[in-house]
């Protein structure tokens, strides 16, 4: 299944539900059903720096492919990581990298995200994305490995900015 179509899948699976709240159980029930991360949390160099709940990454290049475990102390975040998997895991570099997400947005993930969770999200596909563009090109080795991953000109880009700043802008609105 492409990256696109996995995002699909997921955009249909959210549509069900009508609110935030069953939004969310299902999240947290997605991140429960992802196994211990045993690989992700072998060691601490696998700690994501700068994310304020602790989340572990680890990332493998077997057969051409990239392959993800990532877990987190938190329900939510562990949740949004097993989407994150299930969108990566199995992917070649080449479609990573050039890969937009279009499902937060779509599926309406992005309604009720804490800056937390946000921060979380981009540090999780920072990783996915760097670690990727690292394999580029190593299945045929006559092509050269780019300076700048390229973007395709149909793909989606990603908006991760612009979520983020979405949430932020409904933070201050609750503030208020």
């Amino acid at each position: 299944m492409t990256i696109e179509e996995t995002q699909k899948e997921i955009i249909d699976e959210f549509k069900k539900y009508e609110n935030w709240f069953d939004k969310r159980k299902h999240l947290i029930r997605l991140g429960k059903k992802l196994p211990y991360q045993n690989k992700a949390r072998a060691a601490d160099a696998n700690l994501i720096r700068g994310c304020q709940v602790s989340t572990w990454f680890y990332s493998e290049f077997v057969g051409g492919k990239m392959f993800y475990e990532i877990d987190s102390s938190s329900a939510m975040v562990k949740g949004v990581a097993a989407l994150l998997v299930r969108i990566f895991s199995g992917q070649k570099p080449d479609d990573i990298c050039r890969a937009g997400l279009s499902f937060i947005e779509d599926a309406g993930l992005s309604e009720d995200f804490s800056p937390i969770r946000a921060n979380s999200l981009l540090k999780m596909l920072g990783r996915i994305k760097s670690d990727a563009q690292i394999h580029l090109g190593e299945n045929d080795r006559s092509l050269p490995l780019p300076a700048v991953v390229p973007q395709d000109e149909r793909a989606p880009r990603p908006n991760i900015k612009q979520i983020i700043k979405k949430i932020y802008a409904k933070m201050r609105n609750v503030a208020r």
